[in-house]
């Protein structure tokens, strides 16, 4: 790690001092409202800081539990105790060249009975495979590869392979259904489940890239196979008597029948719940052209059929582009941060597919996020919020909003943070499409702006309220994907061109080497290009 005697500042930085309590004295970063006069180099390196800092509180007073409860400085177990925030940490440490922190973790996840919920959870097949799974996946590509240098003891690193193993051997008796569509909520207790009858898009449809992955380098056919046949469903839609499961080429419902594989709903969008369903489209097809060029065709369906129906422009700021719900043809104008990854996901399929038109898309949507952030009392963008269209319901708003709303082009629904990077992972993909460093800027403000208001205690917390003063208090939680995501993205977008180009998403053109899955974990392409 960084020791404070080593780590030379900027003066222009302005980090005061603000040690952690019983932690090492750290430096992190204060908010300004201004970006410039920062070298993408100084703010690479505050953002080790802050990933040091959240690991040091986490290691401390949490490890090896899932999360950090950093207000009280104890610890939660959302995901089973296999200690989620570790494996979801490893990959940016790998990133980063943190090799105590990596040691650290390597030393953990052999020691992990993946057969086993450690608190008698609920083991949810699709947070596993993302968190875990994709983890370990990743730390394996990453370790044997361009840094096999890394870590001290290389019986550890063979056993990521071994435990991805384990893991998928343990969450396989999931797909044991009529159709093979998998249910989602497991109990291993008595390898069960908890019954049931449907199954989301989004859980079905996000595990493609992990199971194939992990097939690709055991040469067991046999977990590619399980996932693709689930996906099968979601790639030739059927609809349940009276539901229209396809309101549009391409956008699907949320929920599938597990034993009939139909679908029983026309309610969807890139909200949570149907996100990562489209997002791995494309990125099944980056990961190989030739196994999933049908998974391609069906996200530029989806893709255009957005752009054509949902693509939403708010009555007080039409200058803003915003994606809207649906519930079969009926439009819902409603987004979120979780959705906000769909800037990014457009950014990345036009550029693959030499789409300025959706190119273009993204990076509208990818600045209508920007203006949930900086329109607020914290400068962080709402969990939730929605907005109405010239000649809509405009008494939908708030009257409490309206003059917020007549500013800023939507109201807020639900004003928590959880520590979200979806906002942030649309700026890093606008970056990489168009070298133009005000995404870089937005980053920087957001970091900042992160680090003023959730910091507390021992790490950083989630908070209540973006438009309150302070956040409006802190809920007490420091999920995992802080280290995943959040501050990957945000380290990638400020060392592009240097060492870690390799790992970046590259421009038309130019073959990727990697493909992140949803957790932000970067995974060695297997197949060729198109």
């Amino acid at each position: 790690m960084l020791s404070l005697s080593i780590f030379v500042l900027s003066a222009s930085l302005v980090f005061p001092y603000r040690p952690a309590i019983a932690l090492p004295q750290r430096w992190p970063i204060r908010y300004s409202n201004s970006s410039t006069g920062v070298s993408p180099q100084d703010r690479a390196n505050a953002v080790k800081v802050v990933f040091e800092t959240a690991w040091d509180g986490y290691y401390k007073y949490a490890f090896p539990n899932d999360e950090l409860y950093p207000v009280n400085n104890s610890f939660g177990n959302s995901r089973n105790g296999w200690g989620a925030s570790a494996v979801d940490a490893i990959t940016t440490a790998i990133l980063m060249q943190n090799g105590t922190i990596v040691d650290e973790i390597l030393a953990h996840i052999p020691e992990v009975d993946f057969g086993v919920s450690y608190h008698d959870e609920i083991v949810s097949v699709f947070e596993t495979t993302i968190r875990y799974l994709g983890g370990m996946l990743s730390a394996y590509d990453l370790l044997t590869g361009p840094f096999s240098g890394l870590a001290s003891n290389s019986s550890q690193v063979d056993a990521l392979l071994s435990q991805s193993i384990n893991l998928a051997n343990a969450l396989s008796y999931a797909f044991e259904t009529p159709t093979g569509v998998p249910t989602n909520n497991l109990i291993f207790g008595n390898r069960s489940d908890d019954g049931s009858e449907t199954n989301g898009i989004a859980t079905i449809g996000t595990l493609v890239l992990e199971w194939t992955r992990l097939s690709d380098l055991t040469g067991n056919t046999t977990y590619a196979e399980l996932a693709q046949r689930a996906e099968s469903y979601l790639l030739e839609p059927m609809s349940a008597p009276g539901v229209n499961g396809e309101p549009w080429p391409g956008l699907v419902g949320t929920d599938v029948n597990i034993t009939t594989g139909q679908f029983t709903d026309g309610v969807g969008g890139w909200n949570g719940g149907g996100d990562s369903f489209y997002e791995y489209l494309i990125k099944a097809h980056v990961y190989d052209s030739t196994r999933f060029s049908e998974y391609k065709d069906r996200w530029v369906l989806a893709a255009q059929s957005t752009m054509d129906y949902l693509g939403s422009h708010p009555s007080s700021r039409p200058d803003i582009t915003f994606i809207a719900a649906y519930n079969e043809t009926r439009l819902k104008y409603d987004f979120s941060h979780l959705g906000c990854f769909a800037g990014g996901n457009f950014i990345l399929g036009g550029q693959l597919l030499n789409n300025t038109m959706m190119t273009t898309f993204g990076l509208e949507v990818t600045a209508g996020c920007h203006e949930t952030y900086v329109s607020t009392v914290t400068g962080i963008g709402p969990e939730d919020f929605s907005w109405t269209v010239t000649g809509g319901n405009s008494s939908a708003v708030p009257a409490n909003q309206s003059d917020f709303y007549d500013a800023n082009g939507f109201y807020i629904t639900d004003s928590s943070y959880e520590l979200r990077p979806e906002v942030i992972e649309s700026y890093y993909y606008a970056y990489r499409a168009t070298n133009d460093s005000k995404y870089q800027d937005w980053t920087w403000d957001a970091i900042q702006a992160i680090n003023a208001t959730t910091r507390v205690n021992s790490g950083y917390s989630e908070i209540a309220d973006v438009d309150a003063a302070g956040g409006g208090g802190f809920i007490g939680w420091q999920d995992s994907f802080l280290f995943a995501e959040v501050l990957k993205y945000s380290y990638l977008i400020f060392t592009a061109g240097g060492p870690d180009e390799q790992f970046q998403v590259q421009g038309p053109g130019s073959m990727q080497g990697w493909v992140f899955n949803t957790e932000a974990h970067p995974l060695k392409v297997a197949g060729p290009q198109v």
